[in-house]
């Protein structure tokens, strides 16, 4: 129980997937504008990682491992991603519309998230167990989902402030984002 607290704690703090591997950039920097819709999409994010990385594990070991497929692995993983995105992209509509308005054409930018496909990767590569991979997986979303509303928090207190006008907008959230990065890097000695 210990190891997976572990592996959970690091892939959210100290291996986090936006601020340390740079994975995950185009929601992060798009959605991270409100913190509210910044939490909706981390929230989204959580649900496709958790289930993308459930779902491609039982496939690459009851499947592509058993028929020698395993080539086959990146292709498979992003019909699994795709798929599961189409789905939380229609439980959003039916039962959550505001919030399905507010991501608008980010929502089905989490299938072509790298940070959702490189956890379900990453997950085979460090020859995880089931329960190892879900807890990298829960740590790696939640971090996202950390980072996310963070920045937004930034964002929304950094409107009402004088920024000087060559920072304002982009640069800012990049400078931001830049310190957020260097902030993170004292929890390496943590774990």
């Amino acid at each position: 129980m210990v190891q997976l607290l572990l592996i959970a704690v690091a892939a959210a703090l100290v291996n986090n997937v936006v601020l340390s591997q740079f994975l995950g950039l185009c929601p992060f920097l798009g959605v991270s504008k409100k913190t509210d819709t910044a939490a909706g999409m981390g929230a989204a994010v959580i649900f496709v990682i958790m289930i993308a990385s459930a779902v491609t594990y039982g496939i690459y070991y009851g499947i592509l491992v058993t028929f020698g497929l395993t080539y086959l692995q990146t292709i498979v993983f992003i019909l699994v991603i795709a798929a599961l995105v189409q789905l939380v992209e229609m439980i959003l509509k039916k039962f959550i519309k505001p919030l399905y308005e507010a991501l608008g054409v980010y929502l089905p930018l989490i299938t072509t998230n790298c940070a959702v496909l490189g956890v379900a990767i990453s997950n085979i590569d460090s020859g995880y167990g089931f329960f190892e991979s879900m807890a990298s997986s829960l740590g790696t979303s939640v971090g996202f989902l950390i980072a996310i509303v963070i920045l937004a928090g930034i964002r929304e207190k950094s409107e009402n402030n004088q920024i000087p006008k060559a920072f304002q907008g982009t640069p800012m959230v990049l400078v931001a984002s830049g310190l957020m990065a260097i902030a993170f890097t004292g929890f390496t000695g943590v774990i």
